[in-house]
């Protein structure tokens, strides 16, 4: 099951993100690849690796798209 919020579902659950994850989906969303990603937070590219799997299962996203996506609504 897929969560995405958008104005139509705002009864559903906001995600419980931790403010790093939300940092890198941010940076995803925004077209930066996992190693640009890595440098501009000072992470290893294997850490954002790490938070972007945590945040495609704490929220049953398994694509890039869908990532994008939280990340608009969200408002990231």
């Amino acid at each position: 099951m897929s969560l995405i919020l958008t104005p139509q579902t705002a009864e559903a659950p906001a995600p419980e993100l931790a403010p790093r994850e939300r940092e890198t989906l941010r940076h995803i969303a925004a077209g930066r690849t996992y190693l640009q990603t890595a440098r501009h937070m000072g992470l290893s590219k294997h850490t954002v690796d790490a938070y972007l799997r945590r945040i495609r299962a704490k929220l049953d996203i398994t694509t890039t798209a869908e990532l994008t996506r939280l990340a608009i609504s969200l408002g990231l």
